[in-house]
């Protein structure tokens, strides 16, 4: 039967990805880790180095749930293996549709337990922090760079991740001229990273009264968000301080004092603002953390680019420089120009559904 021949062949493409998986964990030696990690909480005065014992209780979480989901679905594969063997054996059609449904979402879920493997880099596993910027385009852009960022909120909520806004800048007719906001979970900036670049639009604009056709662009900026404990200079006189009203369509946008923050690091140009914490102090210190994870990335990739013997180049935000376009009009098509993946799903990926593009994008680098 085809149908056989072809849940045999999606079951043991799932049980090579889980088996695969595992030996890039090298569950042993994470075993161990937890092991000896568990036996540091219960040690006397674990709690006396508050700041040593949550990095702790967070690696204690972070390696149960890798491990745990690693038997989760090695245990899938061996029950779903043995229930296609069952329904084989009595050709039963009704049980082997619904197998095919199961191999379908579980390949799916062994596919990124796979690639979850391969974020070996330094800061894959850090929460991670996204800036959207509108573009060349004027009020196009900033509706562009809005419909992204709901983008990747839907992404998050889909990932199970947490989101929190820390900069919003409203655009001047509509839509964001930017917007900064953490993603907070584990692997968040590996799979992230991926959406670093220019993203490009082609539709109908909603703001042309003779309905003609417009091009947008939209960049989306991803950081690490790096810990206090990473140890890197940053001298008071290298730093521009610069206090503003916060800015928004109400609510929690809106401050009625000048407590949000722009910290500008003059060696580098670079720039970390915030609006959202409930003070002034709060606001400086998420800013501060922020310039230290652009500091630090900026180091990453200027190694990387040594070590690559090639020069790094900044792109503008602007035609011919996008990663990924986003066509409305006159067909529907999401295409990735790194990776050459393209779907005509133009209304799932705005609602969030990024993960081939993600993974493609993972497994050539």
């Amino acid at each position: 039967m085809l149908l056989i021949d072809e849940l045999k062949i999606s079951i043991a493409e799932a049980e090579r990805l889980v088996t695969e998986a595992g030996q890039k964990l090298d569950l042993p030696k994470l075993t161990a880790e937890l092991a000896g990690l568990k036996r540091k909480q219960e040690a006397e005065g674990f709690f006396s180095d508050m700041a040593l014992a949550q990095r702790v209780n967070k690696r204690v979480s972070d390696l149960e749930a890798e491990i745990g989901e690693y038997e989760r679905l090695a245990r899938l594969v061996r029950d779903t293996r043995e229930f296609l063997e069952l329904a084989e054996a009595e050709s039963d059609e009704k049980v082997l549709g619904g197998i095919r449904a199961e191999l379908q979402a579980l390949n799916a879920e062994a596919e990124k337990l796979y690639l979850s493997t391969m974020l070996s880099g330094e800061y894959d596993r850090c929460n991670a922090i996204v800036t959207v910027h509108s573009g060349a385009g004027g009020t196009e852009s900033c509706d562009w760079a809005d419909m992204l960022y709901r983008m990747y909120g839907r992404w998050c909520e889909r990932a199970g991740y947490k989101t929190r806004l820390l900069d919003y800048q409203e655009g001047d007719g509509a839509g964001i001229k930017s917007v900064t906001f953490t993603v907070t979970g584990t692997n968040a900036y590996g799979y992230l990273k991926a959406e670093k670049g220019v993203h490009r639009l082609v539709r109908i604009s909603p703001f042309d009264a003779n309905k003609r056709r417009h091009t947008s662009f939209a960049s989306a900026e991803v950081m690490p968000e790096i810990e206090n404990d990473v140890e890197i200079e940053i001298r008071a006189e290298d730093l521009k301080v610069d206090t503003y009203r916060s800015s928004g369509a109400g609510g929690q946008h809106v401050n009625k004092t000048e407590s949000a923050i722009r910290i500008t690091h003059i060696p580098t140009g670079l720039v970390a603002a915030c609006q959202n914490e409930r003070s002034q102090i709060q606001n400086r210190e998420t800013a501060m953390r922020m310039l230290k994870s652009k500091l630090i990335e900026m180091k990453e990739r200027e190694n990387m680019e040594r070590a690559a013997g090639i020069k790094g180049e900044i792109k503008k935000i602007e035609w011919g420089s996008q990663i990924r376009s986003y066509v409305f009009c006159p067909y529907t098509m999401v295409k990735d120009h790194r990776t050459g993946f393209e779907t005509s799903d133009v209304a799932g990926v705005m609602d969030g559904d990024l993960d081939r593009f993600i993974f493609e994008y993972l497994k050539r680098i």
